[in-house]
């Protein structure tokens, strides 16, 4: 060690056990080998404060060297770790200190965000992949069917372009490859949990879309062609003759994606609707039906 301990730390003669273990913490982790791979210097630092750390934290070496008993090259730097066979020519990597783990200290810089069982890290060593990063996010319906482009931003700044695929579902978790945290062995996954918004028009159950279709009264009577919203967009459709409230009309494959290549049905509910404003022919005609053809409408479930 060249000069010495408390310079190493730097720290105070009269710094406390905890003021010391805090310094080292702060150089293991700058310096330490796994986060600067091949950096000399950066090895070297980490080795003097190893060993300042070694002296100044065991009390009676501490109580030595202060009192001009030892000095600083009094002893071998390795002196004092345990850990993996081999001391100092192992490596920097497993040591343990009295009261300080290195593999505590940096777990933290590489461990897989993912969490237990996540892929890129092993607890107790250092892993060698970034960690996964989450989010959620929120997307139309006609996007989840028909597939968009769209930008998430994170809290912590960084923004990411997410391709929405056509056919996504509610729940769907899209894995962005090498979008996660950085990582000596590359970067980890993003991985982007979708889900679909309540939409004004459609209501979804299952991979089923509902709907009401307001009908006017000559075409439920009648019958006709109405214009009908669709995902897609509007298609015209056929009301039978005779059409009442609650009939419902088919579209089939205009609902939500139910697997690849799969898709369910739009339902529409018919609504007979009045105008908005009142017809005195309406008014006439349905005075003269009432007294002429009463009748009365059967309760529905």
């Amino acid at each position: 060690m060249a000069q010495d301990p408390y310079k190493e730390l730097g720290v105070s003669r009269d710094a406390s056990v905890a003021d010391i273990r805090k310094a080292f913490h702060k150089l293991a982790k700058k310096h330490h080998p796994d986060v600067n791979p091949g950096d000399k210097a950066s090895e070297e630092k980490f080795k003097r404060a190893s060993a300042a750390f070694d002296l100044l934290s065991d009390d009676d070496k501490r109580k030595k060297y202060d009192g001009g008993e030892i000095d600083v090259d009094g002893h071998e730097i390795h002196r004092g770790f345990t850990g993996r066979p081999g001391g100092m020519g192992g490596g920097p990597q497993g040591f343990e200190f009295d009261g300080v783990d290195l593999n505590d200290i940096l777990e933290g810089m590489f461990t897989n965000q993912a969490g237990p069982g996540g892929r890129g890290g092993r607890r107790g060593g250092f892993a060698s992949r970034g960690g996964d990063v989450r989010a959620s996010l929120e997307i139309d319906l006609e996007e989840a069917i028909l597939g968009a482009k769209k930008r998430l931003t994170f809290q912590n700044g960084p923004t990411l372009d997410v391709t929405i695929p056509a056919g996504a579902v509610d729940g769907q978790v899209l894995r962005l490859k090498g979008q996660g945290a950085p990582g000596r062995a590359g970067p980890g996954d993003a991985l982007i949990e979708l889900s679909i918004r309540p939409h004004a028009v459609f209501r979804r159950d299952g991979a089923t879309l509902t709907m009401d279709l307001p009908v006017s009264v000559p075409d439920a009577v009648l019958g006709g062609r109405v214009e009908a919203p669709t995902p897609e967009g509007p298609v015209m459709l056929n009301v039978p003759k005779g059409s009442n409230t609650g009939a419902i009309l088919r579209l089939k494959g205009r609902g939500l994606n139910d697997g690849p290549g799969r898709r369910g049905d739009l339902l529409a509910r018919v609504v007979v609707t009045l105008p908005d404003t009142n017809d005195e022919e309406l008014t006439a005609f349905a005075e003269a039906w009432r007294q002429n053809r009463p009748y009365t409408p059967r309760r529905r479930p």
